[in-house]
């Protein structure tokens, strides 16, 4: 009793404060106005940017106060504040999102019982005064417009201030009262509580756990804030390209029947994607330079021709109340983030091939379908009148973008989401011309009401509801094993079964890494022997995207979340038994039983069991007592001139630094156990004007994936294994290292011997760039002007939030 009168009596006394407070401000500076900046937040809610003339400057009408704190809020805040994921909501990769201000509830709750209201900027845009009605506190000033009341009553500036005071750095280490991790707590105070934060929290100004701005950074941002925060005008749209987006948006807005239901399947698959007008990267050779401007395809009311008239909602296959969908080419305005940048070309070659695939073929559309949720969820109801092959071929002609949808979308947050997959893992896809793994469109209708997915019970789904699910996939899996076995008894498998990119197409094969609370999909087989792998059909495909982009609700309850993850158990488990079909009888039980030691003999059935057993035996011939990794090396050398350049260090000159760093590709277990998931390397030569930059990844070795909780207890931490790849591989890397050509092989030796976390801080302090360093914000500017100048296309800013404090 006195513990729940005391914790009362705090309360009231902080909330009694606040109040007291804002009372002192209404006084002296008048009360707060949500209308502040709703006439400057308009412009990104209701209205497209306005077409330039050819005198327009890039820059014209963006306020001079705005440009030059703009490249500051960018390089040193929008690396932790951006997107869904950003501490306390506040998103400040777009002037909106900063003047909407932050929120105490995050987006990210894996135990909410009720589903909660959309607060994505983007997807859901809101004028400044109805996100405050969200819950939305400022964090510029909203009362009375003074220079001196713009800094005391703005959170951001007295964010800053609070770290030009406490800048840190006195110790290696960051203290401990600085919370760090995916799940850390945040306070996020409002102005009318900030004293009090201010002096509970000293050091945990911004930018939070990172140094401190330059003197010259900190003036510039105050200087933006004490004229009142002015906003830039939306950029405007050269002619040439608005003449590319009416192209675009005629061909998305046919009036056929036919064009209506082949855009609404664009749209589903296109809604993430970071358009641009051009050649794509591996077509066109590696770009100097990214796109001018990067589009989003959207909803409206409206046809093209009038303003835009957003439609949003939770999913992208949601009734959008309306007679008419159109679809839109609107503009990007946020700063581009690696980790969820998905840059996508629209050119002429596309659209003559887009044309092919959904209108010369003969079929007929007689009715478009409905928007009820167990219709729409289900891809194999809604679209079944559009041909199967264009269908396929429009998501597996760009199979990275499709399969980053997941990675970068917002399901893949989290170590309770992304347990679902081993952390490093093959993908090659079943060739379209082969009905046996690729399943024909007979097969899929006769199957559909089997191929029904979680998001049909929308957004608000009990705990149990994955149940009815198991059944389900069963079912599909009997049916899907006598296709193979009666098509496969005529033709036994080979690797011709496997799409080839059309001879030349590099999203023929993707390697997938986890790195515990984050993933990356790239082009390529890297490596030489995976953890697991998959080979992936028109049904799978569809069924990852429908249901971990398309019918993923972020927002959504604790059952939503956790049938949707256990259902990726189902995905991810035929991928791997249509893998298995690849090998021998015997070999496919024998890597069965090592990628699920431990688990289940229910759970292992429906990799390869009476879930999941194929008669007939594969066609290929393997010469060694180790088929699986005989395999491996069958799939690198099939696919080999697909394999993108630079996709790893491969055949290094004796001697180079590349030889050096790739014997950390033989180190597994004992030292890799200290090391971080992704980390950066620097190598600097002194007679090199260009640093080399590296990305060491660390693989979790697990028993087993087969079950979402308890994780820890199924590792197997001795076979860890490191990986060494050129460039940048990761969104969210968790350690940076610099270091001289001269000593690398120290910087691989001194690695290797590492024992104890004593051992690891001692390495760190001689090569690492902790989050306390000095050089710690020139060396993040040349990491970002690195990527920028080598992949220009796919540049955008890395997310710090998980840089370690070791």
């Amino acid at each position: 009793m006195f513990k729940r009168i005391t914790l009362a009596v705090i309360l009231s006394l902080i909330f009694g404060c606040s109040v007291w407070q804002a009372r002192q401000f209404d006084e002296q500076y008048g009360p707060a106005d949500a209308e502040t900046f709703d006439a400057a937040a308009a412009q990104f809610v209701t209205t497209e940017p306005q077409l330039a003339s050819a005198s327009t400057a890039d820059d014209a009408s963006r306020p001079e106060v705005w440009q030059a704190a703009e490249r500051v809020l960018e390089t040193r805040c929008v690396v932790c504040h951006g997107c869904l994921d950003s501490p306390c909501q506040l998103n400040m990769s777009r002037w909106d999102g900063i003047a909407r201000g932050a929120v105490k509830t995050p987006v990210y709750d894996g135990t909410r019982l009720s589903p909660a209201r959309i607060t994505n900027l983007i997807d859901a845009p809101r004028l400044t005064s109805e996100w405050r009605q969200e819950g939305f506190f400022p964090v510029l000033n909203e009362r009375t417009a003074d220079s001196d009341a713009n800094i005391r009553l703005s959170v951001l500036a007295q964010m800053l201030l609070l770290k030009q005071r406490h800048p840190g750095g006195e110790g290696k280490l960051l203290p401990p009262e600085i919370r760090l991790g995916l799940n850390a707590a945040h306070e996020c105070p409002t102005i009318e509580e900030f004293d009090d934060y201010a002096s509970e929290y000293p050091k945990s100004g911004m930018p939070y756990g990172l140094p401190a701005l330059t003197p010259a950074e900190h003036e510039t941002v105050l200087q933006w804030v004490k004229n009142g925060a002015p906003h830039p005008q939306r950029p405007a749209v050269d002619q040439a390209t608005a003449a590319q987006r009416d192209r675009w948006e005629a061909f998305f807005n046919q009036d056929s029947l036919k064009g209506q239901l082949s855009s609404r399947y664009m749209y589903e698959h296109l809604f993430l994607a970071s358009l641009y007008f051009g050649e794509r990267e591996e077509q066109a050779g590696t770009m100097s330079k990214a796109p001018n401007r990067f589009f989003k395809l959207i909803r409206s009311a409206t046809p093209p021709g009038q303003p835009v008239e957003r439609l949003p909602s939770r999913r992208p296959y949601d009734d959008p109340g309306v007679d008419r969908v159109y679809y839109r080419l609107v503009p990007e305005d946020s700063t581009v983030l690696v980790k969820t940048h998905m840059p996508y070309a629209l050119n002429d070659q596309r659209m003559q091939h887009w044309h092919n695939l959904f209108f010369e073929v003969d079929y007929e559309v007689s009715k478009l379908p409905g928007y009820d949720p167990e219709t729409a969820s289900n891809p194999f109801v809604t679209f079944a009148a559009l041909p199967q092959l264009a269908r396929y071929r429009f998501m597996l002609e760009e199979a990275h973008y499709t399969i980053s949808g997941y990675i970068k979308g917002p399901v893949c947050r989290g170590q309770v989401a992304l347990n679902v997959i081993n952390d490093y893992f093959w993908v090659a896809f079943a060739d379209p011309r082969f009905s046996a793994l690729a399943e024909d469109a007979d097969f899929i209708a006769d199957a559909r009401d089997h191929l029904r997915l979680p998001a049909e019970d929308e957004s608000d789904a009990g705990l149990l509801a994955w149940g009815k699910f198991a059944d389900m996939e069963q079912a599909y899996l009997k049916k899907k094993v006598a296709v193979i076995d009666r098509v496969t008894r005529k033709e036994p498998i080979n690797l011709d079964y496997l799409w080839k990119g059309d001879g030349f197409n590099q999203n023929a094969t993707l390697t997938i890494f986890r790195h515990e609370d984050s993933a990356t999909v790239i082009k390529g087989l890297a490596g030489t022997a995976p953890q697991t792998a998959w080979v992936i059909t028109y049904p799978l495909l569809e069924r990852i995207h429908y249901l971990l982009v398309a019918g993923f609700d972020v927002y959504g309850n604790v059952g939503h979340q956790l049938s949707t993850r256990l259902y990726m158990d189902f995905l991810r488990m035929e991928g791997e038994f249509n893998f298995l079909a690849f090998l021998p009888s015997q070999a496919r039980i024998a890597a069965r039983d090592h990628w699920y030691r431990g688990a289940s003999e229910d759970v292992k059935a429906y990799v390869h069991g009476r879930y999941a057993t194929l008669s007939e035996d594969t066609g290929m011939s393997f010469e060694t007592d180790d088929p699986l990794h005989e395999f491996y090396g069958d799939l690198k050398r099939f696919f080999l001139p697909l394999q993108p350049e630079h996709l790893e260090l491969t055949n290094p000159e004796p001697g180079s630094i590349e030889a050096t760093l790739t014997q950390l590709n033989d180190v597994y277990g004992g030292a890799v156990r200290f090391m971080p998931q992704v980390s950066f390397i620097r190598v600097v030569s002194k007679d090199v004007q260009e640093a080399e930059w590296f990305s060491l990844l660390h693989h979790n070795a697990h028993l087993n994936i087969a079950h979402p909780f308890n994780e820890e207890e199924r590792r197997v931490p001795e076979e860890d294994q490191l990986m060494i790849l050129p460039g940048f591989v990761g969104a969210y890397p968790n350690a940076l290292f610099s270091v001289e050509s001269s000593d690398v092989e120290d910087f691989v030796t001194r690695l290797g011997a590492i024992d104890s976390k004593d051992h690891y801080e001692a390495f760190v302090d001689r090569y690492g760039i902790r989050r306390t360093d000095k050089g710690f914000w020139p060396f993040s500017d040349a990491l970002h002007q690195s990527l920028a100048h080598r992949r220009p296309l796919e540049a955008g800013l890395f997310d710090f939030n998980r840089l370690q404090n070791r």
